[in-house]
């Protein structure tokens, strides 16, 4: 009799719905917001509040959750190589990335605040290819593999046109993988000025309610975050899961945890993160007085403003090098009247042809004037590239970005005064800014004031040692100084590290 009674018990039990969530294994995620980067001109206000509000659900459901604040790559390769050694056959694995990302030769990368990125190879010895963490979390055994991705921003790093592409590029990915990024493939969104992000916001709502397969979340955040943007932001997603998983079980099943879920963000903070068309936009916010802290705990659940980051030390920069000495500047050959394609021939170029789009809807935004001027510098439109730089600085006078790649697009056409204005003017604001040296010290190389090269870029690399064009243009200003064999020496170790270094600078009129 009690043979037959627990054979029927296990017969009823079997037929009882499961929980919507097939994946069993247990759930890891690692949280990372990264805001404070040295060479942005203020830090940016969104990833630790959204990493802090992402971590708390996630622990909700029933997620053992990591979180990494203001991470250098050492801190970032750290964490990575912690959630790798928790990964069992069948797990769960979620990484959520708020910061600066940037794609390169396909892939994109996840930046920590100390990356010095100044080419290709840069990108790829300091970032944190996606890729190459997917497959090495699908090589410990995971059976689900999330990636939540806000990186979408215009970015310090995209400045010098060379391979530049804005915003993310596709992933490919292991079978089992759910891929978002928080705006559409090589676009970029504006940081919308609150405290938290609209894609974090529209995710959240969407992870809080019950029965959703994970799919199906991110579908309907993607359509939230478009509709809030009225289609300035229309997030990117792609999916090779092949078990169904769901954030939070609810009627068929039930939660990790006995904690019940906060309520939704309220109205009103959605509409203060939601940024209009196509505002103008507003000037910088003051420049941080130092850089952040290492990794933080969670705040509460109650979202609350983020508290000022800890000074972190190993990131400090060294004291602005004094200016060289005002010597009135050879102006050089007058500048150059071919400066490359027509805009009529590059109206058709689809980047091109998409920005002017926007540009025609408003003339003032200022995030296509800069991308279009990269766009047409990166193809030998020079003009037309500082026409739109001029056009970026009239909206912000203070977008040391806009300085500097005027800065450089004129020295490349031979207006050197001007040039030599803007790098001026950009260390102004940005005292120790790696790029506007390293362009001022090519203004200096060309002009003839070969001493003063040698003092930018010096400069430069005493805060970026592998800046490959500063480290080439020093050989030749040691060159040209009658420093031979110093000049020979530093000359190789730029070949070395870069073979195009030598043409790249006779493109700009340097040999």
């Amino acid at each position: 009799m009690k043979i037959r009674f627990f054979f029927l018990l296990s017969l009823l039990i079997s037929l009882v719905p499961t929980a919507p969530s097939l994946a069993a294994g247990e759930r890891f995620a690692l949280v990372i917001g990264n805001a404070k980067y040295p060479d942005a001109d203020a830090p940016l206000k969104e990833p630790i509040n959204d990493a802090r509000d992402i971590a708390d659900e996630l622990k909700r459901d029933g997620f053992s959750v990591e979180i990494g604040e203001n991470l250098t790559g050492d801190g970032m390769r750290r964490a990575f190589d912690k959630l790798y050694g928790k990964i069992k056959p069948g797990s769960v694995a979620l990484v959520f990335f708020s910061g600066f990302g940037i794609q390169s030769a396909r892939q994109s990368y996840l930046l920590p605040v100390d990356a010095q990125i100044w080419t290709e190879s840069d990108v790829r010895r300091d970032g944190f290819s996606l890729e190459t963490v997917l497959g090495e979390l699908n090589t410990r055994g995971a059976g689900v593999k999330i990636a939540l991705i806000d990186a979408s921003r215009r970015n310090p790093f995209e400045r010098r046109f060379r391979s530049f592409s804005a915003g993310l590029t596709p992933v490919i990915a292991p079978n089992g993988t759910l891929v978002m990024y928080s705006a559409a493939l090589a676009s970029v969104v504006s940081d919308g000025g609150g405290d938290r992000s609209l894609f974090v916001q529209e995710l959240l709502k969407e992870i809080r309610v019950p029965d959703l397969m994970a799919e199906e979340t991110l579908n309907r955040t993607k359509m939230g975050v478009t509709r809030a943007s009225r289609g300035e932001q229309v997030p990117w997603i792609s999916s090779s899961l092949a078990e169904d998983f769901s954030f939070m079980p609810g009627t068929a099943g039930s939660r990790p945890t006995t904690t019940p879920p906060p309520a939704p963000p309220a109205a009103p903070a959605v509409v203060a993160n939601n940024p209009p068309p196509a505002p103008p936009t507003p000037p910088p916010p003051p420049k941080p007085a130092d850089t952040a802290a290492a990794p933080a705990p969670p705040a509460p659940p109650a979202p609350a403003p983020a508290p000022a980051p800890k000074p972190q030390i190993e990131a400090a920069l060294p004291p602005p090098p004094p200016p060289p000495p005002v010597k009135p500047i050879d102006p050089g050959p007058a500048p150059s009247t071919e400066t490359g394609p027509s805009a009529a021939v590059l109206a058709d170029d689809p980047t091109i042809k998409g920005l002017t789009a926007k540009i025609a809807a408003n003339p003032d935004d200022v995030n296509a004037l800069y991308r279009r001027g990269q766009v047409y510098a990166s193809k030998g439109a020079y003009n037309l590239a500082i026409k739109d730089f001029d056009d970026t600085l009239r909206i912000n006078s203070k977008d040391v970005e806009a300085l500097n790649n005027r800065c450089w697009t004129r020295t490349v056409v031979g207006d050197l005064q001007g040039a030599l204005k803007d790098c001026n003017e950009a260390l102004r604001l940005r005292p120790n800014f790696v790029d506007a040296l390293d362009s001022r010290g090519l203004v200096n190389l060309k002009s003839g004031a070969v001493k003063n090269a040698i003092a930018d870029f010096d400069a430069a690399l005493k805060i970026n040692p592998r800046l490959t064009s500063s480290l080439y243009g020093r050989g030749l200003a040691k060159q040209r100084n009658g420093s031979a064999q110093e000049g020979a020496l530093d000359i190789a170790n730029a070949k070395a590290m870069d073979p195009n270094i030598v043409q790249e600078f006779a493109s700009y009129g340097v040999r």
